[in-house]
């Protein structure tokens, strides 16, 4: 293969550089363009843009294939922990064992919320949305921490900040849903393990034990392992982005929540249940629903099926789902919308239409369902998804400074007025509208 790429623009011809990533990627490196030719180039969405070299996270849309620093997403939700797999994201190799007791020990060191941060959860008024919380809680981080800020810290202070952060986002998240229901506040139980702990302190009564079950642990587990990191995504880039100003861990990531909030990234989730529920309030029919969906001039979407990025399936569907059975059959739950979301299922599956369009249940069709028969309500669901997004996010912005990459500038092709001359106010005429 050449080498480099050519262009020409108004009969010069310029070469650029071709790279070719581990997995055989192609892309033609145009850091260089604008200086040699005067051109931009004019990609919205950037969605043929590389912004970046990675080390984390490789994604075929078109085959199926996510790994992590090269292990396979899915002997990572089959075998790994939570807390191992962000080690490996972070850290870039899976721990042995001491090396996972050292990690697992230096989050729990950090799990309480220092006292002054309940503070500001008073202060929010009852129904204050979950993520909006969440923020402003971990970019409030900044300021109890304030040697966070420095950009030049040393290596002890940088991992103290991702353990601190590691440590307190369960905590965090379990007190976001506590303050929902209006019910006080549960500590960490170190002596658990890290989905354990997160279980415990949000769905804990404090007059009553709670009984951890293994398979809601599992399922939490691998749910959190199946949302760790998505290559560059709208969050993840978003991380980076601000991270690339020299802006500290704490804010770089409320950014990334704050990017993850929107329903068309990490609120997919809360759509399918509300899509359920709308079908429930319908009466039921599944068929009328799904003809609707095939119905091109219907404005009615299925929500939960098919990704923007997997072409075929996404193969962390595959693994869920196992996983989302076994919930509904070990809590044995009595509920018309699930019971819904599993006709639509199986009808979608079965399908033609779906089948040959590849429009099969994503992850999060099946996330929202586990989510729900765990009992969280539909707004904690973003909130469930930035918990287990923490340890890419961290691995992105780690990344990012490491290879000390200058700050993001995109540009743009201006489409407005040119110059023209300034009117005096009494000299002009009404805008049109």
């Amino acid at each position: 293969m050449t080498s480099t790429a050519k262009i020409v623009i108004e009969n010069q011809e310029t070469e650029l550089p071709i790279i070719i990533g581990s997995e055989k990627e192609i892309g033609i490196d145009i850091s260089d363009l604008r200086s040699k030719t005067g051109a931009i180039t004019l990609d919205i969405g950037y969605k043929n843009t590389g912004a970046t070299k990675s080390d984390i996270t490789y994604l075929d849309g078109e085959l199926g294939i996510l790994r992590h620093r090269g292990y396979a997403i899915e002997e990572l939700a089959e075998n790994a922990t939570f807390l191992e797999v962000a080690y490996l994201l972070i850290k870039g190799e899976l721990p042995n064992i001491a090396q996972l007791s050292e990690f697992e020990t230096n989050i729990s060191r950090h799990t309480i919320v220092n006292e002054d941060m309940k503070n500001i959860f008073n202060a929010w008024p009852t129904g204050s949305h979950p993520m909006g919380q969440l923020i402003a809680m971990i970019s409030s981080l900044s300021s109890f921490y304030p040697e966070s800020i420095e950009p030049n810290q040393s290596e002890d202070v940088k991992e103290l900040n991702v353990y601190r952060l590691l440590a307190k986002m369960p905590t965090i998240c379990s007190m976001i849903y506590k303050k929902g229901l209006g019910h006080p506040f549960i500590y960490p139980k170190n002596k658990l393990d890290y989905v354990s702990n997160f279980l415990n302190m949000s769905f804990k009564h404090v007059t009553e034990d709670y009984a951890i079950d293994p398979v809601m642990v599992d399922a939490l587990n691998k749910l959190l392992i199946l949302h760790a990191d998505h290559e560059q995504n709208c969050s993840a880039s978003t991380v980076r982005l601000v991270c690339s100003s020299n802006a500290n861990l704490y804010a770089s990531i409320g950014a990334g929540v704050a990017a993850l909030w929107g329903p068309l990234h990490g609120g997919a989730n809360q759509e399918v249940i509300e899509m359920l529920e709308k079908i429930k309030a319908d009466g039921g029919d599944v068929t009328k629903w799904i003809d609707k969906a095939k119905d091109k001039n219907d404005p009615f979407r299925l929500m939960g099926f098919g990704h923007r990025v997997y072409k075929n399936f996404d193969p962390r569907a595959k693994i869920i789902k196992k996983a989302c059975d076994e919930v509904l059959n070990k809590l044995g739950i009595n509920d018309p919308t699930l019971e819904i979301a599993k006709k639509l299922e199986e009808t979608a599956l079965k399908d033609s239409y779906f089948i040959e369009r590849k429009l099969f249940p994503n992850v999060d069709f099946y996330s929202g369902i586990i989510y729900r028969a765990m009992g969280f309500p539909v707004e904690m669901f973003t909130v469930l998804f930035a918990l287990g997004r923490l340890p890419g996010w961290i691995a992105q912005f780690n990344e990012m400074r490491m290879q000390k990459q200058p700050i993001g500038r995109p540009r743009q092709i201006y489409s407005g007025y040119t110059l023209r001359p300034f009117v005096k106010r009494g000299d002009r005429k009404a805008s049109a509208k």
